[in-house]
């Protein structure tokens, strides 16, 4: 994805009338061909109509009992039930500053409290647990996220726009995506990598929703929509991206655990950064601010005043480029940074520590 053209929208909603939203509806294409498993497919011809609408239904019927509407504060959002305990995951940008909240879930007649455990906005996720259990609360089956290939099929689950209970379907478009979100109207400014990019429609309500495959796992936590800034503010059709599964349980986990994220597997240099523009107004690297005792660039020499212009073989223009180059790195790593010092350009060697 060219990201000078595209940019990405926190997707959670405010409530809106339903003869709004009604407007706004859309309905999923012919379906295409079943798969046998996450790495598997079978051909359309293999395949009648009717299989093809089981195959759907009986997915549906799997997982969106787990699916839940999440209302904080004014906002509406999704959520995805984890386990038998009442802990529901879901995106930080739905819970917000919120710490209460109001969750329809599939089997209870009205709205349920619940708190938020905790919420880890770098990743952009968030578990909150409710306070009274409903009969019949099912959790869903999380796969392996490693698996998921481009052309699987899949199915967006979630309440866009306030209509609880939605489903729309579409492909496995890409993975690896590593995709910044903004930081503006609620959204976390969170830089995430692997994401899963799909062709299912993510419309705003949808963030920490569902995205599954058809074996009934959730493979990724619908998160955000492309907008192409050529063409408005709407989100460009076709292009959704969503977390991966394996991120969502490995955050989760430690958040049911310990109550917080205490090993988060991003790399980071222990900077505080600015991107820095020429005369021109075009950006030219990261001026490193402040640097982090101890940290992997005070380690490796780096000062305040120094310009970072490569992390590796990547050419890092601003701090959104040096987070999306950091994202597809590990802790421990090594690597190389470039940078500029009073004018002369220079070279360290660097090991990446953990954010």
């Amino acid at each position: 994805m060219d990201a000078s053209r595209f940019r990405v929208l926190r997707w959670s909603a405010p409530a809106v009338a339903s003869s709004l939203v009604v407007l706004l509806g859309g309905c999923t294409g012919s379906a295409p061909a079943k798969q046998d498993g996450p790495t598997h497919t079978r051909t359309v011809a293999s395949r009648t109509n009717s299989d093809l609408q089981g195959d759907y239904q009986r997915v549906i019927k799997n997982v969106l009992p787990s699916v839940v509407q999440i209302r904080a504060g004014e906002g509406l959002g999704s959520g995805v039930v984890y386990d038998d305990q009442g802990h529901i995951v879901t995106n930080a940008h739905v819970v917000g500053s919120s710490r209460t909240f109001q969750v329809t879930t599939a089997n209870s007649e009205h709205p349920l409290t619940a708190h938020l455990i905790y919420s880890y906005p770098a990743q952009d996720l968030a578990v909150v647990k409710l306070d009274t259990l409903p009969h019949g609360l099912k959790a869903a089956a999380f796969g392996d996220s490693t698996k998921v290939e481009v052309g699987q099929i899949v199915l967006a689950m979630g309440s866009p726009l306030g209509l609880s209970s939605s489903v729309t379907q579409g492909i496995v478009s890409a993975t690896g995506r590593t995709v910044s979100e903004g930081s503006t109207d609620g959204a976390t400014g969170a830089t995430i990598a692997n994401m899963v990019q799909t062709s299912a429609a993510i419309n705003p309500g949808n963030s920490g929703g569902a995205l599954v495959n058809l074996d009934s796992e959730v493979i990724g936590i619908p998160t955000l929509a492309a907008v192409d800034p050529g063409f408005g503010n709407s989100a460009a059709p076709g292009i959704g991206f969503a977390i991966p599964a394996n991120m969502v349980k490995t955050i989760a986990d430690q958040i049911i655990a310990k109550g917080r994220v205490t090993h988060s597997g991003r790399a980071a240099l222990g900077i505080t950064g600015r991107t820095l523009v020429n005369v021109g107004s075009q950006p030219v690297g990261v001026a490193v601010v402040d640097v982090q005792h101890g940290g992997a660039a005070d380690k490796a020499g780096l000062r305040a005043g120094d310009v970072i212009v490569k992390l590796g073989d990547r050419e890092i223009t601003t701090i959104t480029s040096l987070s999306e180059a950091l994202a597809g790195d590990k802790p421990g790593q090594r690597t190389t940074v470039t940078y500029l010092r009073g004018g002369d350009r220079k070279t360290a060697d660097v090991t990446l520590s953990e954010q």
